[in-house]
C-alpha cells in the first residue's frame, strides 16, 4: 500500500529478526526465572508478537518478521514483556528506535540497551493548535492584551486499555501564574475533532486592581507559555492516562500576532532518573526501506536493459549478471530480480541462461549448485515466491501435527531425557520421515509449472555437461528441490509462512532430525551413512537403504523437469492463504438481534473466506465463497468509532471486520482482493462508510440498496501467489546499482584494462568475472548512464519536496525530528552546489 505524493508513490517495508535477550531483570521471588515475549510496535500499536520463552533471563527468540508499513510512524519499539503465574503480562522494558536512526542499524545485528518504560514517556500522536494575541480598549481607553487559544484536531492518539475518549487541558503559565481550561471529553475516537477556543488575559489594565488578576508589562509577554496536555478520561480509579503535551513560548506572536501549526506531542520529565544499565539488551536485525517509485516510463531504459539479460552474449556481460557481482551479497541482487524477471514472464530464460553458464564454469559433477552463486540465489527467491502454495499443500499438514503432537524423537542417547525410551523415539522420528517423504515423492504434479521448466534447464544443462554421469541430471535438480527447498522449509517451517512462530526446542530438534534425513534422501548420493557426522545418524540411515526410497526420489524429481509436464488447472484442493482471530459484526442474518461485535476465528482459502467461533472449531457459522465477494474496501473510522476496520461486500449484505492493527488490516485486504478479482460481478463503487440509522454515513443515501459513492480502489493481480510491482523492483535494482557505483566504476576500469592489456591481472580486478570485456564495457556505460539520469530525478524531486513542504504542516509537525535532518542536509547540498 503505497502513499502518492504528486505521482510518486512511496513504499515503506521492515524486515525484522529478532534474535535473542540478556540479563534481563530476575522476578523478585525464591525462582527469579521469568516467561517472557517480545513485540514489534509501530509507535504504540503492536503489529507481531513472539513466543513465549518460558524460565529464562536471556531468552532466544529466533523469530523473523516482515510487513509493508501502510502509514506514518516516528517509532519502531520493542517491547519485552514477563508473564505470570496469573497470565498477567507486565512490561519489563523496551527498545525504541526513531524512524530516521533507522538506516544506522541496517541490516547488521546490533545489541540494544532495554529501556525503562515510564507511562509519562510513552507518548504518540499530534495536535493541530493555533494562538491569536489581539489588543483590547478597556471603556477607560485603557490597552490590554487577550490571548485567544484554539485547539482544532488531533490525530493519531495512543488506544489505552482498549479505548480512547480523550480530552485537553490548555494552561497559560508564567513566573507568577498558572490558568487552565479543558475541553469536552470526546468518546471513543483517537483522532478527536475539538475546535474549541479558550481566551486568557495576558495584560491588565494598570489601574485594575483586583489582586487574583495580574498586572504584566508587554515586555513579560515573553515570559509566558501555552501548554496543552492531551488526556484519556479513564473509569479507573487511578485517574486519566496522560496521552502527551506541547509548551509553546508566546514570544511565538512576537513577529505576528497569530500563529497556526501541527505539534507533535512530546512526553513529559517526571524528574525520575533510572540508570540505563540494569535491564539488559536485546540483539536485533533491523531492514528498513524506503522506496520512492516513479511514473513508469523514468525506468523504461534500465527496466529494457536488465530484462533483456537472458538474450546476452555471453551471459556475464549482461545487466543482471553484473548487478550480482557488484552487490556485496548475491541475495541483494537475486531478489528484486527474480520478481522483476516473474513481473514480465521472463524468469525461465534468464535462469536457464546463467545456470547454464555455471555449468559450463564447473568442473566437478559433485559440486554442481553448491555455492551461494547469483544462480542459487535467483532459483531460491523463485522457488519460494512461485512455491509458497506448493509448501503449504504439501508440508502444513504434518508440520502442525509434529508442533502440536509434541512427540519424543531424540535418537542421541548422549540427549535422552529421563524416562525417554530410544526405541520408541526411534519409531516416532522413523514415522514421521516416512510420512514427509510420502507426500513430497508424490507431490510431483501439483509443482508449479514455473518450477518444472526451471528444473527442466538445469537438468539438461547438466546432463549436456557431463555426458559420463548418468545421475547428474538427478543431482542438478535435488541440490534444489530437496537440499534448498523442502529441507530448510523442513527446519524452519516459520521461515516458509508454515508456522507463525520459531518451533520449541524439543520440536526444532524433531525437525532438524528429519530435515537431515529427508535431506539425504534426496541428495542420492553414492555414500549416505558416511554423509553423516553423528553415528547416530549413520546408524538411523540404514533404515532408509532399500532401493524403494531412491527408485521414488528419482520418479519424482523426472516429474518435475519433464518438459511434457503440464498443468495448467485449477488445483481443486482448497489452499490455505490466510487465518487468524478478528472482530466481526453481526451481519443481521436474523430477523431479529442485535448486531454486536464478536471475536471469531477467520480462514481464507481459495475456494471461500469463513470464519468460526474457535480455531479448533470444526463448523463454520458462515462461508462466503469467493465469488461471492464483489468487493474488499477499508471502511472509515467513524462508522463505529474503531480502527483497522474493513469490509467485505457480498451481493445481499456487507461484512464489518476489525484487524488487530494496521499491518494486519491491510494483509487481510490484500490477499481477499487478490483472490476475489477476477469475479466477474465485481463493484466499482463502493460506501466507504456503514449503513446505520437509515442512511449511508458517507453521502446520507436513505435506500440501503443505493450504489456506492466512491470508486473502488484499484485492483491487483489475479494471481494469489505473486503480487509484484514492476516499477518497484526497478527502482529498488536502480538504488542498489547507486549503491555500488564506485565498483561499477572500478569494473568499467578492469573491462578496459583487459581489452587493451592481455598480461596478468591486476589483483583489484580479480574480484569481477568478465568473459568478454567489450560487451560488459557497453553494458557497464548504459547502466551508469540510466543510474546516472534516474539519480537527477531523484535529486530534482527532493528539491521540489523541499520548497513545498512547511514546517508545521500537517505532513510535518513541529518537533519531527526527522524533517529537521532532511532540512539541514538540503541545506548542506544547496549550499554545496553554490
Amino acid at each position: 500500500m503505497a502513499v502518492e505524493e504528486e505521482g510518486i508513490r512511496v513504499f515503506q517495508s521492515v524486515k525484522i529478526k529478532i534474535g535473542e535477550a540478556k540479563n534481563l531483570p530476575s522476578y523478585p521471588g525464591p525462582n527469579k526465572m521469568r516467561d517472557c515475549f517480545c513485540t514489534v510496535n509501530l509507535d504504540q500499536e503492536e503489529v507481531f508478537r513472539t513466543k513465549i520463552v518460558e524460565k529464562s533471563l536471556c531468552p532466544f527468540y529466533g523469530e523473523d518478521f516482515y510487513c509493508e508499513i501502510p502509514r506514518s510512524f516516528r517509532h519502531l519499539s520493542f517491547y519485552i514483556f514477563d508473564r505470570d503465574v496469573f497470565r498477567r503480562d507486565s512490561i519489563m522494558g523496551k527498545v525504541s528506535i526513531l524512524k530516521e536512526d533507522l538506516q544506522q542499524y541496517n541490516n547488521r545485528d546490533t545489541w540494544f540497551q532495554v529501556q525503562h518504560v515510564d507511562a509519562d514517556s510513552e507518548v504518540q500522536g499530534k495536535v493541530h493548535l493555533e494562538l491569536r494575541l489581539s489588543e483590547v480598549i478597556t471603556d477607560s481607553g485603557v490597552i490590554c492584551h487577550k490571548l485567544l487559544a484554539r485547539v482544532l484536531e488531533c490525530q493519531g492518539l495512543p488506544i489505552v486499555n482498549g479505548q480512547c475518549d480523550p480530552y485537553a487541558t490548555v494552561t497559560l503559565l508564567g513566573p507568577s501564574r498558572s490558568e487552565a481550561k479543558k475541553t469536552k471529553v470526546r468518546k471513543k475516537t483517537n483522532n478527536p475533532q475539538f475546535d474549541e477556543v479558550f481566551y486568557f488575559e495576558v495584560t491588565k489594565p494598570c489601574s485594575y486592581n483586583k489582586k487574583s488578576h495580574f498586572e504584566i508589562e508587554e515586555d513579560d509577554v515573553d515570559k509566558l507559555e501555552i501548554r496543552v496536555d492531551l488526556w484519556n478520561a479513564s473509569n479507573l480509579k487511578f485517574g486519566d492516562e496522560f496521552l502527551g503535551e506541547l509548551k509553546i513560548p508566546l514570544k511565538v506572536l512576537r513577529q505576528s500576532s497569530c500563529h497556526g501549526a501541527w505539534y507533535f506531542l512530546q512526553p513529559r520529565d517526571n524528574g525520575k532518573s533510572v540508570k540505563p544499565d540494569d535491564l539488559g539488551s536485546l540483539r536485533l536485525n533491523v531492514v528498513y526501506t524506503e522506496d520512492h517509485v516513479f511514473p513508469s516510463e523514468y525506468y523504461s531504459p534500465l527496466r529494457d536493459l536488465v530484462l533483456k539479460s537472458g538474450d546476452v552474449e555471453p551471459v556475464s556481460a549482461s545487466a543482471a549478471h553484473v548487478l550480482g557481482e557488484v552487490c556485496r551479497e548475491k541475495q541483494e541482487a537475486a531478489i528484486p530480480l527474480v520478481r522483476l524477471f516473474l513481473h514480465y514472464g521472463k524468469i525461465v530464460p534468464f535462469i536457464s541462461a546463467i545456470a547454464n553458464a555455471e555449468v559450463n564454469r564447473t568442473q566437478d559433477p559433485n559440486t554442481i549448485f553448491r555455492g551461494n552463486s547469483l544462480t542459487s540465489k535467483c532459483i531460491d527467491e523463485t522457488m519460494k515466491l512461485a512455491g509458497m502454495h506448493y509448501l503449504q499443500v504439501t508440508l502444513k499438514p504434518i508440520i502442525d501435527e509434529i508442533c502440536e503432537a509434541h512427540k519424543p524423537c531424540e535418537i542421541d542417547p548422549v540427549k535422552l531425557k529421563d524416562g525417554e525410551n530410544f526405541e520408541n523415539n526411534k519409531e516416532n522420528l522413523k514415522n514421521y520421515v516416512d510420512r514427509i517423504f510420502d507426500v513430497i515423492t508424490k507431490s510431483g504434479v501439483s509443482c508449479p509449472t514455473v518450477m518444472c521448466d526451471i528444473f527442466f534447464s538445469l537438468r539438461e544443462s547438466a546432463a549436456k555437461r557431463f555426458q559420463g554421469d548418468p545421475d547428474v541430471r538427478f543431482t542438478a535438480v535435488s541440490s534444489f528441490i530437496f537440499l534448498r527447498f523442502f529441507a530448510p522449509a523442513i527446519l524452519s517451517p516459520n521461515l516458509f509462512q508454515l508456522s507463525p512462530h520459531h518451533p520449541d526446542p524439543q520440536t526444532s530438534r524433531t525437525l532438524t532430525l528429519i530435515s537431515k534425513t529427508i535431506q539425504t534422501l534426496g541428495s542420492l548420493s553414492k555414500s549416505k551413512s558416511a554423509s553423516f557426522k553423528e553415528n547416530y545418524m549413520a546408524a538411523f540411515y540404514e533404515n532408509f537403504n532399500e532401493q524403494k526410497y531412491a527408485d521414488a526420489v528419482k520418479n519424482f524429481l523426472d516429474l518435475i523437469s519433464s518438459s511434457g509436464r503440464r498443468d495448467h488447472k485449477r488445483i481443486e484442493q482448497p489452499i490455505l492463504l490466510k487465518e487468524g482471530f478478528m472482530i466481526k459484526r453481526a451481519q443481521g442474518r436474523k430477523r431479529f438481534g442485535m448486531k454486536n461485535f464478536k471475536k471469531r476465528w477467520f480462514r481464507l482459502t481459495n475456494h471461500e473466506f469463513t470464519y468460526q467461533k474457535s480455531k479448533a472449531g470444526d463448523h463454520p457459522l458462515c462461508s462466503i465463497p469467493i465469488e461471492n465477494i464483489l468487493a474488499v474496501e477499508k471502511l472509515e473510522e467513524e462508522s463505529f468509532k474503531m480502527k483497522n476496520m474493513f469490509q467485505v461486500i457480498q451481493p445481499v449484505r456487507t461484512l464489518y471486520i476489525q484487524a488487530n492493527n494496521c499491518v494486519e488490516a491491510k494483509d487481510w485486504i490484500d490477499i481477499l482482493t487478490k483472490v476475489s478479482q477476477c469475479n466477474k460481478k465485481r463493484l466499482t463503487v463502493y460506501h466507504p462508510s456503514a449503513y446505520l440509522n437509515a442512511h449511508w454515513l458517507c453521502c446520507k443515501a436513505t435506500s440501503e440498496n443505493a450504489p456506492g459513492c466512491t470508486p473502488c480502489t484499484g485492483g491487483l493481480p489475479a494471481n494469489i501467489q505473486l503480487d509484484i510491482d514492476g516499477d518497484r523492483e526497478t527502482e529498488r535494482i536502480y538504488s542498489l546499482f547507486n549503491t555500488y557505483i564506485c565498483k561499477l566504476e572500478k569494473m568499467q576500469e578492469a573491462c578496459g584494462s583487459k581489452s587493451v592489456y592481455d598480461g596478468p591481472e591486476q589483483e583489484e580486478y580479480s574480484t569481477f568475472l568478465i568473459d568478454e570485456p567489450r560487451e560488459t564495457y557497453k553494458t557497464l556505460y548504459q547502466i551508469i548512464d540510466g543510474v546516472k539520469t534516474l539519480e537527477q530525478e531523484h535529486a530534482q524531486y527532493k528539491r521540489d519536496k523541499f520548497k513545498k513542504t512547511k514546517y508545521g504542516s500537517q505532513e510535518h509537525p513541529i518537533g519531527d525530528k526527522s524533517f529537521q535532518s532532511y532540512i539541514r542536509q538540503q541545506s548542506e547540498v544547496s549550499a554545496h552546489s553554490i
